[in-house]
């Protein structure tokens, strides 16, 4: 009884002296707690903010806000065409830019008929390097050049691991997603800032969030799009300047293949012409968004991830997606 009741006095007088350091345990889960909940609290709130209010008001006067002309690359296909059609809708006169001479002249016709605007095209290869953009430069000399979308991108053909990556592939995915994004925002910008107003829409991806495996020289091209915009952001801000990094997730491109399971979620992989006009809707607004609702809640979910769950979930999906391609080849 005696070891019993000394027991119990022991046990009184540890968690006396423990009594402080759990109500300062206590605060600190009480704040941790708190912060994380204001946290996604303000997240859902810019979603709602960002992805529909903007489509309960009238729509910006793109023109007065940035200027006549909108330079899209990559416009022959998916995002790139749907933003330039998107853009037309709104009154802009567009000069669309891809290596496909006949395809170009096709979508610049097909723009002008439908949304009544002026088109012109020019024809460059961003995979030849340096030599191409001295053409451009000319072809846009003394147009008032509103807004520049940098869309053009080299995908892999399907997810591989690195050494699987042939080495014009490598040259391709530094050639046009890194140095095209660089070049052709060095031949327009002088020109906004002249006029101390226009917008540079950088397009991105949802694989730049995190090191992605099997995706890996692509996603780190695309992660320095998004630093890149983001760096010109503070720099040209003060000038007048908007420059808008666009991380899109999947979408229902030519870089999924269309039996693909992708295609089976239109909600979560939308269509590049339904992305476009949720995009578009978020040019002023959004310095740093994916461009479309479900895009930003799987945004949401990869920041707060822990990295080791997002390369599980990156490689179970690239797995996937390569084992496809290939059986779509055989």
């Amino acid at each position: 009884m005696a070891a019993v009741d000394s027991f119990y006095l022991l046990y009184r007088e540890i968690a006396r002296s423990c009594n402080c350091y759990m109500e300062a345990l206590a605060l600190v889960g009480a704040w941790y707690t708190a912060r994380k909940s204001i946290t996604v609290i303000c997240d859902f709130y810019s979603l709602i903010r960002l992805h529909f209010i903007p489509r309960l008001v009238s729509r910006a006067d793109l023109i007065k806000q940035y200027g006549r002309w909108a330079v899209v690359s990559g416009a022959t296909d998916g995002i790139g065409r749907a933003y330039a059609e998107e853009l037309a809708s709104r009154g802009l006169s567009i000069i669309l830019i891809s290596r496909n001479q006949d395809k170009l002249q096709m979508v610049a016709k097909d723009i002008a008929d439908t949304y009544k605007v002026e088109t012109e095209v020019i024809v460059a290869d961003f995979s030849n390097g340096r030599e191409i953009y001295d053409p451009i430069r000319e072809a846009l000399k003394d147009k008032d050049i509103g807004i520049l979308v940098n869309n053009v991108g080299v995908f892999y053909p399907y997810p591989q691991y690195f050494t699987q990556v042939s080495e014009d592939k490598l040259w391709d995915i530094i050639n046009v997603n890194i140095a095209a994004a660089s070049l052709m925002v060095h031949i327009v910008l002088p020109g906004m800032v002249e006029r101390k107003k226009g917008a540079v829409v950088t397009i991105s991806s949802g694989s730049c969030c995190k090191p992605t495996p099997q995706l890996a020289a692509y996603s780190a091209s695309k992660a320095y799009l998004d630093h890149f915009s983001r760096a010109l952001q503070y720099e040209y801000a003060s000038k007048g300047i908007f420059v808008q990094s666009l991380i899109p997730f999947y979408v229902a491109t030519n870089m999924t293949s269309a039996g693909s399971f992708l295609h089976k979620c239109p909600w979560l992989v939308p269509s590049p012409k339904v992305y476009a006009h949720h995009a578009v809707s978020t040019l002023g607004i959004s310095k740093r968004t994916t461009g479309y609702w479900s895009h930003s809640i799987q945004f949401l979910f990869a920041q707060y991830m822990p990295e080791w769950l997002w390369v599980w979930g990156a490689n179970v999906l690239n797995r996937s997606l390569r084992k496809e391609a290939l059986s779509c080849k055989a």
